[in-house]
């Protein structure tokens, strides 16, 4: 059933004296949730926790050597560095240990695991970094601020100065390590190529002396061996057809013939003279140990000897010496033929041996290169990492010495004045503000729901018959009794509903630190 009064506004308006009429009869609505509300907000209030942030400012200083002249180990985006040290400052086993070391936390310790008033804490730790907009459009970090909330205010302040140089320490700590680590690796990485190095240059050496005879630098050497063995072996074969043709006319000139005309052969004297001139010029060409040279040494010998037997001897000569003579000059010739013989096939496998050399000269080449890239290659790389090694090391004294990029702690943090959150005016006014609309909302439902008659109006403009008379209330001591009680029973009531509510609201608000940071934005 719709309100008359509804009607009757929804045909004239809302006019001030409906609003008049409206809060006469709901006032009392009103004022009982506009009161539960304010007392609940001031309870809330007065009752939420104090919260104190203290924040350290952590300077990020360059390196004070220019990168130019010293490259630095440490490689890694600042902001990557950062968040990794951040990582490492809120682990468990550390912020566990700072937990027992400060007390912190003594309502939660002993009634939750300590895991989780560690990630509570974590949620408390703030970390911002600072940067200014290079001309690239890329933001440079040049600080950053280590943040922490609590309900103390010199514990605030000593837990924010002691995770601020928790980061110093872990940077220093981190850069030295890998720092020392990078010139370690370097180091066994420079014992591996300096031992394939040595490998490959034994292996070279071993290579070159089993080869020496057969390398590129030999090859004109061999090609002159060969020469010189080729004429050699052109003069052996043109003796040997000396001898042959001279053992053949021995052959053919027997014993008396040559003794029958002694004038015709040479005198020995000439024959010595003739002997001693070929000498000079076979040793103005060979050496002493020459076949030919020793050939013609034997033959002045004995020719010598025969011209002093001869000059000791007066007889001439009988037939049976020239006899002797002829068949020891055969003898001669056929040693001789022998050893020249000998010296051919001696120098025909030298000349072999020469020109095998001369033909493995290329492939001795290929396979020289190919060695020589090899140990090229591993003396570059030796080279390079031997650089490298250096540099490590002076990286690693930069950071001993802490001319690096550091973390240096510009602003330590102090304990707060005044509590960060909860903004106690704020709410206030916020509570005051919804009190007002819950109030005037409490009373447009309560309208809107009541279909009861107020006056004769209400009525009048209800029903379609038309009233003759209005009687007025006839109040009688029954019903004024009931009234009154009525009354007393909804104002103690509204009393337990608001004593309700402000404890509800002080148990619900009462240290919660986290309706707090709920509330207030920007508190954590």
């Amino acid at each position: 059933m719709t309100s008359p009064a509804l009607r009757v506004e929804s045909d004239s308006g809302v006019t001030p004296d409906s609003v008049l009429e409206v809060w006469h009869r709901r006032k009392w609505v009103a004022v009982v949730v506009f009161v539960a509300v304010l007392a609940a907000t001031i309870t809330a209030t007065k009752s939420l926790p104090d919260l104190y942030r203290a924040s350290a400012t952590v300077l990020v200083d360059r390196q004070e050597v220019s990168e130019a002249f010293v490259r630095p180990s440490v490689t890694a985006e600042l902001e990557t560095r950062i968040q990794t040290i951040h990582q490492r400052v809120t682990s468990r086993a550390r912020l566990a240990d700072l937990i027992n070391r400060l007390g912190l936390y003594p309502e939660l310790r002993g009634v939750v695991p300590i895991e989780v008033i560690v990630e509570r804490m974590r949620r408390d730790i703030q970390l911002q970094l600072k940067g200014v907009e290079q001309s690239t459009g890329r933001t440079t970090t040049i600080s950053f601020s280590v943040g922490y909330s609590g309900r103390n205010a010199q514990s605030v302040a000593d837990v924010t100065n002691m995770l601020a140089g928790f980061y110093v320490e872990e940077n220093t700590s981190s850069r030295a390590r890998q720092a020392a680590k990078t010139a370690e690796f370097m180091s066994g990485q420079l014992a591996e190529a300096k031992r394939a190095l040595d490998a490959q240059e034994r292996q070279t050496s071993e290579y070159t002396l089993r080869h020496t005879d057969e390398l590129p630098g030999q090859l004109q050497a061999n090609l002159a061996a060969i020469e010189r063995l080729n004429t050699q072996l052109r003069l052996n074969g043109e003796y040997q057809l000396r001898m042959m043709e001279r053992r053949e006319r021995l052959e053919r000139e027997p014993a008396p013939a040559r003794s029958a005309a002694p004038a015709a052969e040479p005198s020995p004297e000439a024959e010595l003279a003739r002997l001693r001139q070929q000498l000079a010029e076979l040793r103005r060409r060979f050496s002493d140990q020459y076949p030919d040279v020793r050939r013609v040494s034997a033959e002045i010998a004995a020719v010598e000897e025969h011209l002093a037997r001869s000059a000791n001897s007066v007889a001439p000569p009988t037939a049976s010496s020239d006899t002797s003579a002829h068949d020891k000059a055969l003898e001669a010739g056929d040693d001789e033929l022998k050893s020249l013989k000998e010296q051919e096939a001696s120098l025909r496998r030298m000349i072999a041996d020469y020109e095998a050399r001369v033909e493995s000269a290329p492939r001795r080449q290929q396979e020289i290169q190919e060695l020589s890239r090899g140990s090229d290659m591993t003396k570059e790389r030796y080279q390079t990492l031997q650089k490298q090694y250096e540099e490590a090391q002076l990286a690693a004294k930069l950071e001993q010495g802490q001319n690096v990029e550091q973390f240096r702690i510009l602003d330590p943090a102090l304990p707060p004045l005044s509590p960060a959150a909860p903004n106690r005016f704020w709410l206030l006014l916020m509570g005051l503000v919804g009190a007002c609309a819950l109030a005037v909302g409490a009373v447009v439902v309560v309208e809107r729901f009541d279909t009861t008659f107020h006056d004769a109006d209400d009525l009048r403009a209800f029903a379609d018959v038309p009233m003759l008379v209005t009687i007025r209330q006839v109040a009688t001591k029954a019903a004024a009794r009931r009234r009154r009680f009525q009354r007393a029973l909804v104002a103690a009531s509204v009393v337990v509903a608001l004593t309700a509510v402000v404890a509800g609201t002080y148990y619900l608000a009462k240290g919660n630190e986290q309706l707090v940071r709920m509330m207030v934005r920007g508190a954590a």
